[in-house]
């Protein structure tokens, strides 16, 4: 019994471990707009939402107790080829879209704090964007035994770091900043949030470590998502009570609009050369911890999408595309989370574990509830679609936003 339970906590902060990445970083650059009240409301939906599907996904791995258990066989068997490729691109999607935003946020981070003393240009950007890279797909790409002897390492690492950062933040938290509301932002929002609720690639490993034991795994899963949940929460308050909304190049809106991660602000804004050290240090480990699980994940993904093939193909397949990409469009970050939480995640972690949840449920209650799940992943879903193509104009919620606010403050 005391074995069990040590397991349940180990798998737990593996899951919590999974949920502390880019998501994190982005959290308050995206929720500030909304404000703290609406954003800890959908937060607390959408980590519900993420739950549900999490034990769908789950028992789905159990029934099954297979070695090599993926999710577009899985939604092939209900769905059809349909369904199986369809899975296919939205895993793609969720895995290139994960690497391509630790890439360009690291660097960010980096060339943030180095533009300071030394001044910025597109040259420093593309060195430290390449060499981020390298050390990063170097770190991965040595294979999971190597990653998993140094990851315990890394993961007490970044919660030392972590709860330096809240209490540092802390006394600099502003009520009134917390107070502030605004619905018409919390769209863009919902994206990022889901993002930060995501850890089910990793569920397959889970079952399997756990023997197939559902309610230990539900357990474990619960108890590493509440974990993440206060992480989360305490992050977005942190952010949200330190930032101005508007006002300076360190505002909220600024950040959002440049597409920072949220520790390149609050450093500035804090001026604490203490705060921005082991800000970078706590940004860097969970782009290191993410980026290895996802990049392992996609290996794996590719090695089967290709039918094998060498080991240089499979990583420069693997990783030549976040590159490309993050150099091309050095400010992605926020954008290439928004992408695989809105679209990515929303279909293959959201919709379609409803429609598993349906299709072997006939009480009213359970067809019910899938519908509700179902129809609220579609809805974050098609709000990020109508992001990406225009048709919510988030320019002129941003420009009446930045008036009134700027009213207020001044006030």
């Amino acid at each position: 019994m005391e074995n069990k339970k040590k397991g349940t906590v180990m798998i737990a902060l593996l899951v919590t471990g999974n949920l502390i990445g880019a998501g994190i970083l982005a959290l308050p650059m995206q929720t500030g707009g909304a404000g703290l009240f609406y954003s800890f409301l959908a937060m607390v939906v959408f980590c519900g939402a993420m739950y549900f599907s999490a034990i769908v996904l789950a028992k789905e791995a159990v029934e099954r107790k297979e070695e090599n258990f993926n999710y577009p066989s899985l939604y092939g068997r209900y769905l059809g080829p349909f369904g199986k490729w369809l899975a296919t691109v939205a895993n793609l999607l969720i895995l290139y879209g994960l690497l391509t935003a630790y890439i360009g946020g690291g660097a960010t981070i980096i060339v943030s704090t180095i533009s300071a003393k030394a001044g910025s240009g597109q040259t420093l950007t593309i060195a430290v964007t390449l060499l981020l890279f390298a050390a990063l797909s170097a770190f991965t790409a040595a294979g999971t035994g190597f990653v998993a002897r140094y990851n315990q390492l890394l993961m007490l690492f970044l919660g030392i770091s972590f709860a330096a950062l809240v209490t540092m933040g802390a006394g600099h938290v502003e009520l009134q900043k917390m107070l502030f509301r605004d619905l018409r932002f919390l769209p863009v929002a919902v994206p990022v949030i889901l993002t930060a609720f995501h850890f089910h690639n990793i569920i397959p490993t889970i079952c399997k470590d756990m023997d197939w034991d559902l309610s230990v795994i539900s357990r474990a899963m619960l108890l590493g998502m509440g974990i993440g949940f206060l992480m989360n929460l305490v992050w977005v308050s942190v952010g949200i009570g330190v930032l101005p909304l508007t006002l300076g190049s360190n505002s909220i809106l600024s950040g959002f609009q440049q597409g920072l991660p949220a520790t390149v602000p609050l450093g500035k804004a804090l001026a604490n050369p203490l705060f921005s050290t082991v800000a970078i240090a706590f940004s860097l480990t969970a782009i290191c911890t993410s980026y290895a699980a996802n990049g392992i994940g996609l290996m794996d993904f590719n090695r089967d999408l290709l039918g094998g093939g060498s080991k240089i193909k499979i990583i420069a397949a693997t990783f030549l595309p976040p590159l490309i990409i993050a150099l091309l469009f050095p400010t992605v970050f926020l954008k290439a989370i928004g992408v695989v939480g809105g679209v990515g995640i929303a279909l293959l972690f959201g919709v379609l574990p409803a429609v598993i949840f349906f299709l072997k449920n006939r009480t009213f209650f359970s067809r019910f509830l899938a519908l509700t799940i179902g129809l609220l992943f579609t809805a974050a879903l098609l709000i990020d679609l109508s992001n990406d193509f225009g048709i919510i104009n988030t320019d002129a919620i941003l420009d009446d936003m930045q008036k009134k606010a700027a009213i207020q403050e001044i006030q």
